[in-house]
């Protein structure tokens, strides 16, 4: 059993399809009922961990086999000297044969299981094992009842699998709520609804048990981890033409400061040369913060060689004057991060469009870094639709227009056209600040200048990461965007 946030290295995903798959390969490899009889092993040792001084045990157990998981822990808890209370919701005649016998084994224990929680004295810990990664609907109204009455206690709250309520491969709650847990342990596999949508606000402190089972089946998604973050070495040798040139275009009239975000984070990510091209007439030609920017006007307009070796950053408060910019950038540009404005012109505009995707065809790299909205324009879907299922959204980006997508969010997916999406799990609201989304773009080309021959994929999952881990280890309350660029450079590698 681990602890998975923050992961030391990427890890698979799989969604409930998946984890079906597995078990069913698992289980057919064993004897009757040893699958759930380790799995509640796991669950009664992570509860003890957490609470190791509680006395009141309330295991609430659902009409599946998340809920044969809950009664197998009760019995490993009352061996341990806890009282337990089960809860359980559903019909005994209807249970799947594992769980009926984990039903039975625990009535013949001794435990008291009854069907009601109404007047039940406030437990020490709760084990949620209402649910589990096969709920694909509101919960009825007796679970309703059930999730509603766990997330009114204060105690800590142990979900099995995925907190009830929560859909195991999006993140988001089938109904009008699901269970908020402080812990949750993920048995078997991973799932990816605890790390994007609503899921990290739902699952607390992610646990990890595989049950000694390994599986070839191959994975929906995979969690970034810190492998993907470390820092290219430097050289005695190398010198500022070794580590690439990024251009930032951006910075209409009134929102120069987003350009000059992008571009200082660029510098903060170990570019070699950065040029700021604003697209603001009055715009100022030096950066006092950073005097080591480099000025260029209208620098869309080099000579294609120019373009193509250059790391170019399009879009960071460029207004309606990015329009006009966007053809000779998305025709000439060998390397392109499209973030904000852009995103929108190019969303308003077929023939824009149709000069994305014909970038990858012609081998030239584009990562686009939509936030929900962004996405939902350029997809031509609501918001809503967007973050019902945040993978999906990911992916129909990245195969429609031919790019790495970055979606950016609570959990961002990073899709790429014939390879699994990748969440990112490090980050938090300290982020929800004017210009943070502009430090990403940058930090992305800045990171990508240097790469000889990177999947930007790999590229794009890495800034996000660092990204992330920089509000991970700010003290509290909002980071501002310039400061975020400071955390970056403080960040060890």
């Amino acid at each position: 059993m681990e602890r998975v946030l923050p992961p030391s290295r990427s890890l698979p995903l799989f969604g409930a399809s998946a984890t079906r798959a597995v078990e069913r390969a698992a289980s057919a490899a064993l004897p009757p009922h040893a699958l759930m009889r380790k799995a509640g092993l796991a669950v009664a040792r992570l509860a003890l961990a957490i609470a190791p001084h509680a006395r009141q045990v309330l295991v609430f157990a659902g009409p599946g086999n998340n809920g044969g998981d809950g009664f197998d822990a009760a019995i490993h808890l009352r061996a341990a000297g806890k009282y337990v209370a089960i809860v359980f919701v559903g019909d005994e005649a209807k249970l799947p044969a594992d769980a009926r016998d984990a039903h039975d084994r625990a009535r013949a224990a001794g435990l008291n299981i009854g069907t009601d929680a109404t007047g039940t004295t406030a437990p020490d810990v709760v084990i949620d094992a209402l649910l589990g990664v096969g709920a694909n609907r509101a919960p009825s109204p007796a679970l309703a009842a059930c999730i509603g009455r766990i997330n009114g206690w204060s105690c800590p709250v142990l979900a099995v699998d995925v907190p009830s309520g929560l859909d195991a491969d999006t993140g988001q709650a089938l109904g009008d709520d699901a269970v908020r847990a402080t812990h949750t342990l993920s048995l078997l596999t991973l799932k990816p609804g605890l790390f994007t949508g609503h899921g990290r606000d739902h699952a607390g402190d992610v646990w990890f048990d595989a049950l000694d089972v390994s599986s070839d089946v191959p994975p929906d998604a995979l969690l970034n981890g810190a492998d993907l973050a470390q820092a290219r070495s430097r050289l005695h040798g190398n010198h500022k033409g070794s580590f690439g040139d990024v251009a930032v275009i951006g910075g209409a009239s009134s929102m120069a400061g987003a350009a000059l975000l992008a571009a200082r984070a660029a510098l903060a990510a170990g570019a070699g040369r950065v040029y700021a091209s604003p697209l603001a007439d009055d715009a100022a030609s030096l950066d006092a913060c950073r005097p080591e920017l480099m000025f260029r006007r209208q620098w869309w307009q080099a000579a294609d060689e120019v373009l193509a070796q250059t790391t170019v950053v399009c879009g960071c408060g460029g207004g309606d004057a990015v329009r006009a910019v966007l053809p000779r950038v998305l025709s000439a540009s060998g390397r392109l991060v499209l973030d904000a404005d852009a995103l929108n012109a190019i969303a308003q505009d077929s023939a824009l469009q149709a000069l994305l995707r014909s970038r990858a065809g012609r081998g030239r790299g584009t990562v686009i870094t939509p936030h929900p909205l962004e996405a939902a324009r350029l997809l031509g879907v609501s918001v809503a639709e967007v973050q019902q299922d945040r993978l999906h959204a990911a992916r129909d980006l990245a195969q429609r227009f031919g790019c790495v997508a970055l979606l950016k969010g609570s959990g961002t997916v990073i899709a790429a056209q014939a390879q699994p999406p990748r969440i990112n799990p490090t980050g938090n609201a300290s982020l929800a600040t004017a210009g943070t989304g502009d430090v990403l773009a940058g930090l992305i080309g800045g990171l990508w200048a240097q790469a000889e021959s990177a999947n930007p994929q790999d590229i794009a999952s890495a800034a996000v990461y660092r990204h992330g881990r920089a509000a991970d280890l700010h003290h509290a309350g909002p980071l501002l965007a310039n400061d975020l660029i400071d955390a970056l450079q403080r960040q060890p590698a």
